[in-house]
């Protein structure tokens, strides 16, 4: 099992020094990554899993923090959970990501995208919050031509994109691509991460055979397009007091990475909190 953990500004604070004590103390203790969440823009009123939300919380851009997480670290992933994809041009984030990777040598491996669930956030983007399930598949579609194209550049004729022997540099650290994993909790997103994502970040509020379900349809999906299922990575979110029999539960459900928090209000006791999980869980068997 490979664990991660996640900053949401939005609850932590925005303060820089704040992040680089947590992303620094997370790859002490053993972390794979860091996952930073995106909002775009909220309105009065504008509520999340049934909690108005409070509209001055810090919600900080996560590919522009994680390449400031990324110059005070060393070998910590990076990764978003989740990036609102329907709502970057692709040909933007192309190079967005790919600049990461490559400052980081390598490190932009977590990236996680989301369709996004508030209306009001595709309205501010200028984007019809009906179409935003087809403009994520065109969107990775572009991302992966981008990233793989070569001198000849790449071309592209979707409903919302078009691209006409485009060449973008610099591609992807020694690689390709990039592994795009797809978050939710609806069997679209699902279906989506077998055919097109390279792993699953289930998040929602389901019960253990939806769960189960779920996942099962994304593997015979990817089987049944001609990939290879037990490529997929299946990464769940996890509280910070995790038990070693809901570890054990975890990985009977074929999870592949957990992603924790620190709930602690004090900064320092966040990372204590850190530190006890990965004492725990990391380092007890090494």
């Amino acid at each position: 099992m490979k664990f991660a953990v996640s900053y949401n500004s939005a609850f932590y604070g925005g303060d820089p020094d704040a992040i680089v004590a947590y992303a620094r103390h997370a790859e002490a203790c053993g972390f794979e990554g860091l996952y930073l969440p995106e909002h775009l823009a909220l309105r009065p009123g504008t509520t999340l899993h049934g909690t108005e939300v409070q509209l001055d919380l810090p919600f900080l851009d996560p590919l522009d923090t994680l390449a400031y997480v990324a110059a005070a670290t060393d070998r910590l992933l990076l990764g978003t959970g989740v990036l609102l994809l329907p709502y970057r041009h692709p040909v933007v984030l192309a190079k967005q990501l790919a600049t990461i990777d490559t400052l980081s040598k390598g490190r932009m491996r977590l990236l996680t995208i989301g369709i996004g669930i508030l209306a009001e956030e595709a309205d501010a983007a200028g984007v019809d919050f009906r179409t935003r399930g087809r403009r994520t598949d065109e969107a990775i579609d572009v991302l992966r031509l981008l990233w793989s194209g070569g001198t000849e550049g790449v071309s592209y004729d979707g409903e919302f994109y078009s691209l006409d022997k485009v060449v973008q540099y610099p591609k992807p650290y020694e690689a390709t691509t990039l592994p795009i994993h797809i978050g939710g909790s609806s069997n679209a997103a699902a279906r989506r991460v077998g055919l097109r994502g390279d792993g699953y970040f289930a998040g929602g509020a389901l019960v253990p055979q939806e769960r189960a379900e779920q996942w099962e349809l994304a593997r015979s999906t990817a089987a049944a397009a001609g990939r290879n299922p037990d490529l997929l990575d299946y990464s769940r979110w996890s509280g910070i007091d995790l038990t070693d029999e809901r570890l054990a539960a975890f990985t009977e459900a074929g999870v592949t990475r957990l992603v924790v928090s620190a709930t602690a209000p004090d900064p320092k006791e966040r990372l204590d909190e850190l530190s006890r999980f990965a004492e725990r869980f990391i380092h007890a068997g090494s």
